[in-house]
């Protein structure tokens, strides 16, 4: 299996480890999976994945066509 065929497919993973709270929070979206954290912290880490993705749609490309160095250069653009 090489990068970029089909059966390689990038995706980012968000980890929450701050929830107090004790609610259980997943959210899927396209190319993305976020999992736990307070609220706070999971709504973060939505709006920045989904800012990722519309950085990328901008551009045309997808997380399989930008480098590992691209993609730390978006999300530095996109968390703030």
């Amino acid at each position: 299996m090489t990068p970029n065929t089909p059966e390689h497919r990038s995706a980012m993973l968000g980890l929450g480890l701050d929830n107090r709270d004790g609610h259980k929070r997943i959210t899927r979206g396209e190319n993305f999976v976020l999992v736990g954290g307070s609220e706070e912290t999971h709504e973060r880490m939505t709006e920045t994945a989904i800012k990722i993705n519309e950085k990328l749609s901008s551009r045309g490309k997808s997380l399989n066509d930008i480098s590992p160095e691209e993609f730390r250069d978006i999300v530095d653009e996109c968390s703030g």
